[in-house]
């Protein structure tokens, strides 16, 4: 739909590529996407181009996404009332295109109360309490989740709570979590010290929702040190990822999100790091204050979200990831209705939850959340996929395609990242490894996202061959089409479905809908439970091992699979962290007790 637009700003309301929507936990869902040309094609001459520039409308051609000066191609007309647009080029392109115009609005006589929506949701400069009465009168309800210790949020609870990771968990204090995190003094402006003040950040005028340009984080500590009172806007950083940086270096996430997280444990460590692509997502730091507001979202592709309040306060609006919700949703982020109306209205309930200092939260796939600040507040959190629930990463995944997230916005290289986790899977299965059937089920999903990957590979257009080609990681995938069907196949047999036809699909809706149930025998079945479950960390080491590099030697995965190092090589630093799994459950004939220990090797040369 065509809108009128003030040439400084440059941005349509038209679809969510345009619209910002960012997340609490560090990286936009949709961006405020405008023209880097200011250029309008009609004008004739360059004094045009400048006249009115603060105070000019502009429109949109829906073909070609040119902009034109209203004022030299309207023909003096009301742009409030126009829907489709097209420039004259496009018009004559094709005969189908019109210009279309809205329906006119019906009149009441009754009275009404002007809502500002701005201002309700955060207000340019207003004050909280202004947005807090948006919410007076709404159904929100007292949040019951579960609270826990820092010791308990293990995988020991994954296993022996079927409903483990369903729903956002709190731990009051950090104790017992495994993570590490800064000191509590650790100010914005020491922040600044530590990333070298030239640093570039994004920062969110929170009135907008959208990216204020020119910011450093030197610039940022300045403006975070003033009195609130002198601020000149409410602002918001919550999109400052630190890998690799010595801040990153005083944040470890909490040791249940290590053990689940995808790119933990199946992306190569040889593909992390310096020079290297990878889903750097795992570490941010997020600085608001006092009357901030992120609006409604789910953080891409459905990631589950770590977030530790080390000072401050933070309130959560949460709605569940229900397939209503879920729709609800799309329908609002992919229209114009996000703009006039809350989302909460939409969904079945919303729950509130208040976090404050040393607090730490865990929120599970999908969970479409709203976040305010009611003080200035200093965050350290991250994102991560893991095997619970596939089946809704991938709806969140589609939502974002269907509501033209770009993908700069959505979760980096998911795609090949599912590939690296699915040829895991499939050698865990071929090694008889024991999966539950809660990851069983959820690994199906991946395997059915997969083969879809796979058809697109040997039957789509050659665009969209090549997109999903790059998508592979060849080092590891060499016959991609072949790896997802026999993980598919294998998935299946193990959850004791008894055929995998192309067509034959589990709950996943996105391939047909078609429903296939498990074997008769597996009807009622219960895996038995182990007796006790404790998930130890044994330590890290650092050792110097000569080595030569794989790079420099042919067949190297072959060689460095049998152990092999060469004296005469160069030296390389190792890094060895080790992972002790005991399990006890009584059998019918005694007692089975398993010992399962894990090592991992992080090996790095200094000139690699």
């Amino acid at each position: 739909m065509a809108k009128p637009r003030r040439r400084s700003t440059r941005t349509s309301l038209k679809t969510l590529e345009e619209t910002e929507e960012t997340t609490e936990t560090g990286v936009p869902a949709s961006a405020d996407i405008g023209t880097s040309d200011d250029r309008c094609p009609a004008c004739q001459d360059e004094g045009e181009q400048s006249s009115n520039s603060e105070r000019e409308s502009w429109v949109r051609c829906d073909a070609c996404k040119s902009w034109f000066h209203w004022r030299c191609v309207g023909q003096q007309g009301d742009l409030e009332t126009v829907d489709r647009w097209y420039c004259q080029p496009c018009l004559s392109e094709d005969a189908m295109r019109s210009i279309s115009h809205k329906p006119p609005v019906r009149k009441s006589s009754r009275k009404r109360t002007t809502r500002d929506l701005v201002d309700q949701h955060m207000g340019a400069e207003s004050k909280s309490s202004k947005w807090l009465r948006m919410l007076e009168g709404k159904p929100i309800l007292k949040e019951s989740f579960k609270r826990m210790k820092g010791e308990d949020v293990c995988l020991a609870w994954l296993e022996q709570d079927p409903h483990a990771m369903e729903e956002p968990i709190i731990v009051e204090t950090p104790e017992g979590l495994g993570m590490k995190m800064p000191p509590e003094e650790l100010t914005v402006a020491d922040i600044s010290k530590i990333l070298g003040e030239a640093t570039p950040i994004e920062v969110i005028d929170v009135s907008t929702q959208s990216n204020s340009p020119g910011w450093t984080i030197g610039k940022w500590a300045g403006y975070f040190s003033t009195e609130p009172t002198s601020r000149d806007r409410v602002r918001n950083v919550i999109s400052l990822e630190i890998s690799g940086t010595a801040l990153g270096d005083q944040v470890v996430p909490p040791r249940l999100v290590r053990d689940l997280d995808w790119v933990e444990n199946h992306w190569p460590h040889s593909k992390k790091g310096k020079g290297n692509l990878w889903p750097k997502v795992q570490l941010y730091c997020l600085m608001g204050v006092g009357g901030a507001w992120t609006d409604w979202h789910i953080d891409f592709a459905g990631s589950s979200v770590y977030y530790h309040i080390l000072w401050g306060r933070k309130t959560f609006f949460f709605a569940p990831p229900t397939p209503e919700n879920l729709a609800a949703y799309e329908k609002w982020s992919g229209s114009e209705i996000q703009t006039t109306t809350w989302l909460g209205d939409l969904v079945d309930k919303v729950y509130k939850v208040d976090l404050v200092q040393g607090n730490t939260m865990i929120i599970p796939t999908g969970w479409i959340h709203a976040v305010y600040t009611p003080v200035d507040t200093l965050v350290f959190g991250g994102n991560f996929l893991h095997s619970l629930n596939v089946v809704t990463q991938i709806r969140v995944k589609d939502i974002e395609i269907a509501t033209n997230v770009p993908k700069k916005f959505r979760f980096p290289l998911f795609t090949k990242l599912c590939w690296y986790v699915g040829e895991s899977y499939l050698r865990d299965l071929k090694a008889r490894e024991e999966l539950s059937p809660r990851i069983l089920e959820s690994i199906l999903s991946l395997a059915n996202f997969l083969v879809s990957e796979s058809r697109i590979i040997e039957r789509g257009s050659e665009a969209a061959k090549k997109e999903s080609k790059e998508n592979v990681p060849g080092e590891k995938v060499k016959d991609a089409p072949a790896i997802a069907r026999e993980l598919r196949w294998r998935v299946k047999h193990a959850l004791g479905y008894t055929s995998d036809t192309e067509g034959d699909h589990t709950h996943d809706d996105r391939f047909g809908g078609v429903i296939r149930t498990p074997a008769a025998v597996f009807k009622n079945f219960v895996p038995k439970k182990w007796d006790r479950v404790v998930d130890e960390d044994a330590g890290e080491e650092v050792t110097k091992i000569r080595a030569l590099r794989p790079d420099s030697l042919d067949g190297w995965v072959t060689t460095w699979t049998d152990g092999w190092q060469d004296d005469r090589a160069g030296e390389a630093e190792v890094s060895k962290r080790r992972k002790v799994i005991f399990r006890v459950r009584k059998t019918e004939s005694g007692i089975e007790r398993q010992r399962i220990e894990r090592t991992i090797e992080d090996w790095s040369w200094s000139d690699y």
